[in-house]
């Protein structure tokens, strides 16, 4: 079970925060379950370690031992919450082992070099890609999924059908559709489930079964850790973490500072700052999430940490057992004067960089939060994933925003897609030209307007 330890939450102990938010927190927790809240129709991520049909998950596993005897490398195809989740899943547990087939990601950025060097590395290699986007028409998964599907025909011919794999809406979208009418493998992403919270489903266990990864065990993990949380109380360690980051936020913090010491939790970062970033940055609201590797960052980023604004608090991931143990070795000569650590499992030394610099950022004004998972596996992954989904859900609650819609994400597309001429935005085409043509005579009339004249 996923643990919180809030003893270095400066200027609070537990008995405060208990009055300041068991309240709030009641409430925002049963308007969730109850799916009354704004969102509540995208809540199925709730019930969905339970409910996932077991007919699914057999679906999902004969799919990946397909794809195992056909392919030596599964191109997965998606941005955002369609692979960050699965691509932290592979990382952390140490899937893409030589004996497995390896899984990459694509169609998260829109770059020709890395399109290119994606295309060279398959060239002697046999593939399979499963793409994943509920509308199928999300611009930089589509368009690495139309370079890939070319690709798959050139070198399999019709055979190119049965090596794509597809994760969509269950009814409608662009996707739904062409994989009805070519007939390929698909998989849906439930209605009541929203991307950044879909790892759970098929948008993430098909890759991780392919990797290697037990996904009735991640599965287990998060049902397990789905019953410990369902306490409405604070003996909650969601409601810990959701209580102790909106406190902070009240106090006027404005970064949330994910801080791991794992290397391989880096991209369980980059979902969880999607997770948090999505959820609640919104009406002028919200922690902005940013997340730190140390110890290294401790040499890079620790001086800000230390001495910088004070508007950071932290929370920091640990692992408590970790997978292997190697200790230090004796030097006769002792050159680097280290043999006072002759003998001490590198874990030891960890806990105790851990230690002192969270009792260093606590002293700087930098509030901590510890967040303790039992072990690096498939239980504890899923049950991880579980908790910040729920923490998610009650924190954008007590924040007063919607946790489960992202509006500002559709300004950007909307522009991109007038820039690109996208038929349908024909109206907005104008409009933007007339406001590219203000901003350059704007500019020229600006130019060193104060520059005083030299003779």
């Amino acid at each position: 079970m996923i643990t919180v330890d809030l003893s270095r939450l400066t200027g609070w102990d537990f008995h405060q925060i208990e009055k300041a938010m068991a309240h709030r927190l009641a409430a925002a927790h049963q308007i969730l379950e109850e799916g009354t809240g704004a969102g509540g129709e995208t809540t199925g991520w709730l019930r969905w370690p339970k409910e996932c049909p077991a007919g699914e998950l057999d679906k999902i596993q004969q799919a990946a031992a397909q794809i195992c005897r056909d392919s030596q490398v599964l191109v997965v195809i998606g941005i955002g919450g369609s692979y960050l989740g699965a691509k932290a899943a592979i990382d952390l547990l140490g899937g893409n082992g030589p004996e497995k087939t390896q899984v990459i990601f694509a169609g998260n950025t829109l770059s020709s070099d890395e399109m290119a060097a994606l295309l060279a590395q398959l060239e002697n290699k046999s593939f399979s890609v499963n793409v994943i986007s509920k509308s199928g028409t999300t611009t930089e998964p589509a368009v690495a999924f139309r370079f890939l599907r070319q690709y798959l025909e050139e070198r399999y011919g019709e055979e190119a059908d049965r090596r794509i794999y597809v994760t969509t809406d269950p009814q409608k979208g662009a996707l739904r559709a062409l994989a009805r009418a070519q007939q390929w493998t698909s998989f849906s992403v439930p209605g009541s489930i929203g991307g950044r919270y879909s790892v759970l489903t098929a948008v993430g266990l098909l890759p991780m079964a392919v990797a290697g990864i037990d996904i009735n065990r991640v599965l287990a993990g998060a049902r397990e850790e789905m019953e410990q949380l369902s306490r409405r109380s604070m003996e909650n360690p969601a409601w810990q973490y959701a209580a102790a980051r909106n406190l902070m936020y009240e106090a006027g913090k404005k970064v949330e500072l994910l801080a791991y010491y794992e290397p391989t939790f880096r991209f369980m970062a980059e979902w969880w700052k999607q997770l948090f970033g999505e959820s609640e940055g919104k009406q002028g609201k919200g922690l902005f999430p940013a997340s730190v590797e140390y110890t290294a960052d401790l040499h890079s980023m620790g001086q800000y940490v230390q001495d910088g604004q004070r508007i950071l608090m932290e929370t920091m991931v640990s692992f408590q057992n970790s997978g292997t143990s190697l200790s230090l070795p004796y030097r006769a000569d002792d050159g680097d004067g280290l043999n006072y650590l002759a003998g001490r499992t590198l874990e030891e030394l960890r806990a105790q960089a851990m230690a002192g610099a969270a009792i260093a950022h606590e002293d700087g004004g930098v509030p901590n939060i510890q967040i303790q998972v039992p072990s690096r596996n498939p239980e504890s992954y899923g049950a991880l994933v579980y908790f910040f989904e729920l923490s998610c859900g009650l924190s954008g609650y007590l924040m007063g925003v919607n946790p489960f819609d992202q509006p500002g994400v559709e300004a950007y597309k909307k522009n991109m897609f007038t820039l690109l001429g996208k038929p349908g935005y024909e109206a907005l085409q104008q409009t933007l030209k007339n406001r590219s043509k203000s901003r350059k005579k704007a500019g020229k009339r600006n130019i060193l307007p104060n520059v005083a004249k030299v003779d």
